[in-house]
């Protein structure tokens, strides 16, 4: 019996509870924000129709979301809570967060696009345990790229880190089982096309693209490790049939599929032993990116201001 996968696909439910999850948070977030107590009524963007989930004012928040204190108190990703307050929660907390309805609305499209058909292949447990590692590490080089000396408080918070671990596992997927694709060039072509486009976008301002490549990273590392798929003709011990000869059964897996493990292993736990080391020593890492300046055109996305003093608060989305 030749092994190249399971029978049948596996049923999909953690990508899209994930998705509802974001949603139901960012439900959750409007309702503890309430505009109209903190600001008055007539200061809120759509009081008439949504009441106490009505969106701050387009000055404080663009593209229709909550304030930037909303998001800190629920549990946004900022360098100085997570080191010198001890909330190492908010690693994992900001990946439900979202920014504004249309931050929403995009990465909950990415996890069903992206994520369902993973799922389908490798089941729930992988591709959930490669979705929270990606976005862990997204949040890593993002703290890490935080200026802790700067006098107002970045928060960053989405599932974008998460979404880009689950590209570049993507990836490694392609290059670790490459014997078993049959259009090898055309399936890896089309991902980094989607790749590079993603990453493009990642230098428009208020993107936090540091953790979109945290997360890239990550997950081209995890996919290594956890996306393995037994190549053709193997045979499991229950299916071997009487008289088959052990001597000529195929390995379960290739030769370099198991070196990209253990390299991939030993990277990985390097690199979050590192990255954590550095940013609990209080140094930073600044990786020398191109930006685009389109603050003439578009609005930035995901920057707030406080009504109190007149000063802006970054919220870099991710």
């Amino acid at each position: 019996m030749a092994y190249g996968g399971p029978s049948r696909p596996w049923c999909s439910w953690f990508m899209p509870l994930s998705c509802v999850a974001c949603i139901a948070v960012f439900v959750y977030t409007m309702y503890v924000n309430n505009c109209p107590k903190n600001l008055g009524e007539d200061r809120c963007v759509f009081h008439d129709h949504l009441g106490r989930f009505s969106f701050q004012p387009r000055s404080e928040n663009s593209l229709f979301g909550p304030s930037t204190a909303t998001l800190k108190k629920l549990g946004g990703l900022s360098r100085n809570l997570v080191v010198y307050d001890g909330e190492i929660y908010r690693f994992f907390s900001c990946m439900w967060l979202h920014a504004n309805v249309i931050h929403l609305l995009t990465n909950s499209l990415a996890i069903l696009f992206i994520g369902v058909k993973l799922e389908e292949d490798f089941g729930f447990l992988r591709i959930g345990l490669l979705y929270v590692l990606s976005g862990f590490g997204g949040g890593l080089l993002s703290c890490l790229h935080q200026d802790e000396s700067q006098q107002t408080l970045q928060i960053s918070v989405g599932a974008s880190g998460a979404l880009f671990g689950l590209l570049g596992a993507s990836l490694s997927e392609i290059i670790t089982n490459w014997t078993l694709y049959t259009n090898k060039c055309v399936s890896i072509t089309m991902l980094i096309l989607v790749i590079g486009v993603n990453m493009a976008i990642g230098f428009m301002p208020g993107i936090d693209n540091m953790a979109h490549i945290g997360g890239f990273v990550s997950g081209i590392l995890l996919g290594f490790i956890l996306l393995l798929r037994p190549q053709y003709g193997y045979v499991s011990g229950p299916y071997i049939a009487p008289g088959y000869e052990l001597n000529h059964k195929k390995p379960k897996y290739q030769c370099h599929q198991k070196l990209l493990w253990v390299i991939s292993v030993v990277v990985l736990f390097v690199w979050y032993t590192v990255a954590l080391s550095k940013l609990y020593k209080g140094e930073r890492v600044d990786l020398p990116l191109p930006s685009i300046d389109m603050s003439k055109e578009l609005p930035s996305v995901g920057v707030t201001q406080q009504p109190s003093n007149n000063t802006h608060t970054n919220l870099p989305t991710n």
